[in-house]
C-alpha cells in the first residue's frame, strides 16, 4: 500500500553512517554491516539516535553499482572512526511518500514518485555524471524494522528526495 506524494520542509539534522558501494543485489549489506557499527560506535560515545534508522542515496547507477550511507539522526555530532562519519542531512523541500510493505518492491515504488515529481515539474537535487545520479539528500527512513515486525511484508519505509531548492530552480 502506498501513501500520495507530499511535500515536506525537512531541518538540517545530524546524522552518522557508514558508505557503502553496492550492487542492487547487495542491498541488504549495508543494513546488516553499517546498522550494527553505526549504533555501536554511538553507544561507545554516548550519543542518541534522534530518529529512525536510514538509507542516504548518494550516486546510483541501476546498471552497476550504489554508494548508499547506512545510518541514523543524532543528538549531536560526534567523533568520526575510520568506518563510521557523522554529517549533516541538508534543510529543505523534500517529496515524500511511504511504503506499506517488503522492501523488495521499493524499487518500483521509487519509480512511481520520481515519475510524480516528473509530472508536477519539481526537479530533483541531483546531479546527472557518467558515473550515475548523484543526489544532494535521497532518503529511505526505515520506520518499521526486524525489531518491532518479523514480517517483512508489514514494514513501513518512507522515501524523502531533496528537491531543488527554488532559488536554484529559477537561475538562468
Amino acid at each position: 500500500m502506498l501513501t500520495l506524494p507530499e511535500n515536506v520542509t525537512r531541518a538540517a539534522q545530524p546524522y552518522a553512517y557508514m558508505t557503502f558501494q553496492v550492487r542492487m543485489d547487495e542491498m541488504m549489506k549495508p543494513a546488516e554491516e553499517g546498522f550494527p557499527a553505526v549504533f555501536d560506535l554511538l553507544a561507545r560515545q554516548n550519543i542518541e539516535p534522534a530518529g529512525l534508522p536510514i538509507y542516504n542515496y548518494r550516486r546510483i547507477d541501476m546498471a552497476d553499482t550504489l554508494d548508499v550511507e547506512a545510518g541514523v539522526p543524532v543528538t549531536r555530532m560526534g567523533q568520526d572512526s575510520d568506518s563510521i562519519k557523522f554529517g549533516i542531512l541538508p534543510a529543505g523541500e523534500f517529496v515524500t511518500m511511504r511504503w506499506h510493505g517488503h522492501p523488495d518492491k521499493l524499487e518500483p515504488v521509487t519509480g512511481l514518485l520520481i515519475g510524480w515529481v516528473r509530472l508536477t515539474e519539481q526537479p530533483l537535487d541531483m546531479e546527472e555524471r557518467p558515473d550515475g545520479d548523484h543526489f544532494a539528500c535521497r532518503l529511505e527512513i526505515f520506520e518499521t524494522g526486524p525489531e518491532e515486525e518479523p514480517d517483512m511484508n508489514k514494514w513501513v519505509t518512507q522515501l524523502a528526495f531533496k528537491l531543488k531548492d527554488e532559488n536554484a530552480r529559477h537561475a538562468p
